[in-house]
């Protein structure tokens, strides 16, 4: 397993657009995908089956998104922000 923390300096409303973008099929290899608010903006909480399977998801859906959003208003694509990587002892996801 993968797992990590990633805090992002956007607002809700640029999540919104973020996953409205990447439509309702779910990442292939994602387990756990979870958003909290901090202060500056939003932290998420992955946990992946792989770090590969992450990288793919981020390199063929989520980056495209991001390149094109940025170019259509005019402005470069930041920097990835950094991962905080978790060593994961496990994960437990009960169903409601």
């Amino acid at each position: 397993m993968y797992a990590f923390t990633q805090d992002l300096p956007i607002t809700t409303d640029v999540y919104a657009r973020i996953m409205e973008g990447l439509g309702s099929e779910p990442p292939a290899g994602c387990l756990v995908h979870a958003v909290a608010r901090i202060e500056g903006g939003l932290r998420y909480i992955d946990v992946w089956e792989s770090k590969a399977a992450c990288d793919l998801f981020l390199e063929q859906r989520v980056h495209p998104l991001l390149h094109s959003a940025f170019a259509a208003a005019g402005a470069a694509v930041p920097p990835e922000p950094v991962r905080h990587e978790l060593d994961l002892v496990d994960i437990n996801v009960f169903p409601r």
